[in-house]
């Protein structure tokens, strides 16, 4: 029988058309949790396992998250799959965390049989309603000859202009109808009318505006944010600052943009980023904003923010200009092209003189460093990660984080390097996003170093993911920061609430230290047992509360062939800082 004939007799379901688009367009893994609604969708994605891996993580949440580990490393969307109702709010937050750091996403529910929709059904969410604010797009696919176009669409939609995530219902009745093969158009036209993303590039008037402003500053700086790792800009952005010498500090979502180790770095910005990077930014007469929102984590106050001097703003979302700061020279455009525009205007002529500013930043770095206090043997969470930095900067590892304390400390002492090594929930601040979002990372990247540093709060949110790492053998190694606390929280409480604890121990609640009671020393037995958790997942795990046991235990960790679970006692008494309280200026800024 000839290929045609084949396809004229051959039928595909709707299920298999969908998995079929998938990896057409390229998805190499998907991340899905089966259940009633879902059902054919797994056993499409079983037919096809030779071509899609499908990894099941335990929790639907922790499965948006690794699907974000392969986006945000690779700039392809990550692909997560769960059934209804439960399974489909489940991904919820993994898909507002997707929109407020615009990554590419694609989220696949399973759905009731059409003729169940608005009756209650069992396991019934009305998943486009929920994820319409949440989303870049959404759809219910109810015709199985829609389903190629819609997914070939979605790809496009969470790809192009500011990325992000596109959900797809599926009703069960929709994924097991069938079609001939010969029916199908697996490379089918948009039907997008109303979707233009923007495309503009920078006109010349506006590069020579900015270089104009460029050649007649005398403190500039470079503040780059998450959109210069987006476009994959970082390559222009090293050239651009390097040939004008103007100083760079970045956002959390921008870290590894420029090289956090060059001495043109000014780390990182905004409430918890380096003194000398805020007085920089204050004291600038030109600011360079590259894909940026100007987030009140880092602005503070919007209206003493970079006051005294001009902002160029670029940014590829026209929504951004002027929403929080306005801005002098205004280009909507991507950065990559606007950045690579700029080079190849520039001249020597137009590279200002910055012998004082070099001078004054170097007294700033000099002046306020990075730093923290001497407690002895105890380990503090600032020299963990300083450690770890120092054995494994050579490797350029991927890094995830969850949230709070160790993040910040994290962007603060690890010097990235590389764009797309640093993952960490920034707009919607997740707890729980690290040891799935590493697990993603590291199915994309089999044979790199990939390490997850959590807290103890933030690591709980999704520690059933240990099962994931142990049963598809992903070697993540997981750097515990365990205070016992509620680490940014308590922070809080110790500067703003004279340190009155208000449900931000995790230990039990009849130790004295859940009312702020205690007498600040690190308990002998630590709860939970992590070392025994871990060790009941089948991953091997070590606990370390001394410091001079913490750098070979370190070394054995990341020597580890599989995944392996360090935890590290630390104290609970640190604070990040600096700290800029929310909503104040660089004025207010606490170093103590």
């Amino acid at each position: 029988m000839s290929t045609a004939d084949k396809q004229a007799t051959e039928t595909i379901s709707g299920a298999e058309i969908m998995i079929e688009m998938l990896i057409r367009l390229d998805a190499k893994f998907c991340f899905a949790y089966p259940g009633g609604a879902s059902m054919p969708l797994h056993q499409a994605l079983r037919k096809h396992r030779d071509r899609i891996r499908t990894i099941l993580p335990r929790h639907e949440q922790g499965g948006t998250f690794a699907a974000q580990g392969i986006a945000r490393t690779t700039g392809r969307p990550g692909i997560c799959m769960a059934t209804s109702g439960p399974g489909a709010t489940n991904l919820v937050t993994g898909i507002a965390d997707a929109k407020l750091d615009s990554v590419p996403l694609i989220a696949i529910t399973g759905q009731v049989p059409q003729h169940f929709i608005g009756k209650d059904a069992f396991q019934e969410t009305p998943m486009v309603e929920v994820c319409r604010a949440i989303t870049k797009h959404t759809y219910m696919i109810t015709d199985v000859h829609d389903v190629a176009r819609i997914v070939r669409e979605a790809f496009h939609i969470a790809t192009t202009g500011r990325p992000g995530p596109v959900l797809i219902d599926f009703p069960k009745d929709v994924q097991t109808a069938e079609l001939q093969r010969d029916e199908v158009d697996f490379n089918p036209p948009f039907k997008l009318p109303g979707y233009q993303p923007q495309t503009r590039r920078a006109r010349e008037e506006q590069i020579a505006q900015v270089i104009a402003a460029i050649r007649r500053s005398r403190r500039p700086v470079i503040y780059v944010g998450g959109g210069c790792i987006i476009s994959d800009a970082s390559e222009e952005l090293r050239k651009f600052a390097l040939r004008t010498g103007i100083p760079v500090t970045m956002t959390v979502m921008g870290l590894g943009a420029f090289p956090g180790d060059h001495e043109q770095s000014l780390d990182m910005l905004g409430m918890h980023g380096t003194v000398y990077a805020n007085y920089a930014v204050d004291q600038s007469d030109l600011l360079l904003a590259f894909g940026v929102r100007f987030d009140d984590r880092v602005t503070g106050k919007f209206d003493e923010f970079a006051k005294h001097g001009k902002i160029v703003h670029v940014d590829i979302d026209p929504s951004e200009i002027h929403k929080n700061k306005e801005a002098h020279i205004p280009i909507v455009a991507d950065l990559r092209e606007a950045l690579t525009a700029l080079n190849d205007a520039l001249t020597d002529d137009d590279i200002p003189d910055l012998t004082e500013w070099r001078e004054q930043i170097a007294e700033w770095k000099k002046q306020y460093p990075l730093a923290y206090g001497d407690v002895g043997d105890d380990i503090q969470q600032q020299y963990a990660i300083q450690e770890l930095y120092r054995q494994t900067k050579d490797r350029d590892p991927f890094i995830a984080v969850g949230v709070g304390q160790h993040q910040m400390w994290t962007a603060q002492f690890y010097k990235f390097r590389s764009p797309r090594h640093f993952l960490s929930s920034s707009g919607l601040g997740t707890m729980g996003f690290g040891l799935p979002a590493a697990m993603g990372v590291q199915a994309a990247h089999p044979d790199a170093l990939v390490i997850d540093i959590d807290g103890d709060g933030s690591f709980q949110m999704n520690i059933q993911e240990l099962a994931t790492l142990y049963c598809e053998n992903l070697p993540v190694k997981i750097l515990l920061l365990n205070n016992q606390h509620l680490g940014m929280v308590t922070q809080w409480e110790d500067r703003f609430m004279e340190g009155r604890r208000a449900h931000t121990y995790l230990g039990p609640v009849d130790h004295p230290e859940a009312l702020g009671d205690g007498d600040g020393s690190i308990p002998e037995q630590t709860y939970p047992d992590f070392v025994q958790i871990a060790q009941g997942y089948g991953i091997p795990a070590r606990r370390v509360r001394s410091r001079a046991d913490y750098p070979e235990a370190l070394k054995e960790m990341l020597a580890s062939d599989g995944p392996f679970l360090l935890d590290v006692v630390c104290v609970y008494q640190e604070h990040v800082l600096p700290m800029i309280p929310s909503g104040r200026t660089v004025r207010d800024i606490i170093t103590e």
